[in-house]
């Protein structure tokens, strides 16, 4: 993809040739179409690559065998790079049969700058990789636009990345996108949630849908639905909640930042939900109860979990439920957060506390 350059022996002007195309055609793999989707993509991966905060830093454009960036750590003591990669899972199958691409940009640049917020690391470059039987230039160049976008939004460049052409590996119509994101974060600054201590107030953000996760349970148990119908409890259809990008929560943790919170720790929601990913960060001895009256499970959620009838654990363990991210800040500052989070244009509210203990207990019953 932006990086990406293709050995000459691949390509059409030097490759064998069977009635009158290319051996590589013949067995199923376009080059010039690979060439077209860089050529589309071109204008916005440049603009995601020159933003105010990045001009200096990226030193080479599209086309070189591998992305060049030379970081800026003005104002750190001890800087430390943080890396995360990641996919969007199979969310890649509604986007096919809808046709839509762009979201899954925003979704893998999204998931991974909320991965690396975790320790408190800020986004520098990213990178993807997208995967498909066949290669079709519009929906390669679709979805790099939307990642463009997100970094844009993130303040990262997009540094290049893969396309892959793979028939016999991927059905056609199908494709695969995975993202790799560096940032960096000061040391002293670093959050780790080893300051975490029992009584520490747990201040969730809702979720703009599933998110990247919990698709394979979705799908299966929504197939037979008119996805395409309007729904008045999704205010639009099942297809259009289903493909709501996965939400970025960097401007809410500056917000806090900003009004200098204590953040002791913090939790992405992604795969395993409220139960797997909060403890990742917990020091030992040291638990979270979870009130789960203390916020209104959203229209998709409540649908997937009655339709399928998946129990309480099980749906906690499989999706976020409405919940895409956890703050863990003193007791004291939990209204000064959620004032801040408030001015931020956030929906915050207290979901628990931090307590003896070990894991995640829910307590009550969803509503």
């Amino acid at each position: 993809m932006p990086n990406e350059s293709h050995d000459p022996k691949n390509h059409p002007d030097h490759a064998p040739t069977i009635a009158g195309h290319s051996a590589y055609q013949q067995s199923g793999v376009d080059i010039e179409a690979g060439h077209r989707a860089v050529a589309l993509m071109k204008e916005a991966v440049g603009r995601s690559q020159t933003a105010p905060g990045l001009r200096g830093q990226v030193l080479n454009g599209l086309g070189g065998f591998g992305g060049l960036f030379r970081p800026g750590f003005a104002g750190m003591q001890d800087p430390v790079l943080v890396a995360s990669t990641d996919g969007v899972g199979t969310k890649t199958k509604v986007a096919s049969v809808a046709g839509q691409y762009a979201g899954l940009g925003h979704d893998i640049v999204n998931h991974c700058t909320n991965d690396l917020l975790v320790q408190g690391a800020r986004p520098l470059f990213f990178l993807d990789y997208i995967a498909m039987g066949r290669l079709v230039p519009e929906a390669v160049a679709e979805f790099v636009n939307g990642a463009a976008e997100a970094c844009l939004k993130v303040g990262a460049a997009l540094l290049g990345g893969e396309t892959a052409e793979m028939p016999g590996v991927y059905v056609e119509g199908e494709l695969d996108i995975v993202g790799t994101l560096v940032g960096v974060v000061d040391r002293p600054a670093l959050v780790t949630g080893e300051r975490l201590t029992a009584g520490d107030a747990v201040i969730a953000l809702p979720s703009s849908g599933l998110h990247t996760n919990g698709y394979s349970l979705a799908r299966r148990v929504l197939e037979g639905l008119d996805w395409t119908e309007r729904r008045a409890s999704l205010r639009g259809t099942l297809q259009d909640a289903l493909l709501a990008p996965h939400r970025c929560y960097l401007p809410a943790f500056e917000a806090l930042m900003s009004a200098g919170i204590d953040v002791r720790g913090m939790s992405h929601i992604t795969g395993g939900g409220l139960i797997d990913n909060p403890p990742r960060i917990f020091p030992d001895g040291l638990g979270m109860t979870v009130q789960l009256k203390s916020w209104v499970l959203p229209p998709l959620f409540r649908l997937i979990v009655e339709r399928g009838q998946v129990s309480t654990h099980d749906a906690f363990h499989a999706l976020n439920m409405g919940v895409g991210f956890l703050f863990m800040v003193p007791a004291e500052q939990k209204q000064q957060a959620m004032t801040a989070l408030r001015q931020a244009g956030e929906f915050p509210w207290v979901i628990g506390q931090m307590q003896a203990g070990q894991g995640v207990t829910l307590v009550g019953e969803p509503v």
